[in-house]
């Protein structure tokens, strides 16, 4: 999936081993999971080359997406 993650969302992030966001619409810190049950764990984070991203590698237990897929990623182009 994607998703916003401001400065706190990421220090929640590395000190808990939770898969912690910023929601931009609500305006709050969310855990991934914590309504839905649907968790990330945190296995490994990674930087970009100019550091303006990172990458979780989770251990995800039920979809991440919204739609109930497992991936956000699931429309094939080609």
């Amino acid at each position: 999936m994607q998703a916003y993650a401001n400065k706190e969302a990421v220090e929640l992030t590395l000190k808990t081993k939770k898969a912690t966001y910023w929601s931009r619409s609500r305006n709050e810190i969310w855990i991934k999971g914590e309504t839905s049950g649907n968790t990330q764990k945190i296995i490994s984070i990674s930087t970009d080359c100019d550091c303006d991203s990172l990458l979780y590698l989770v251990e995800q237990t039920g979809p991440a997406c919204h739609t109930g897929e497992y991936s956000c990623f699931y429309n094939q182009l080609l």
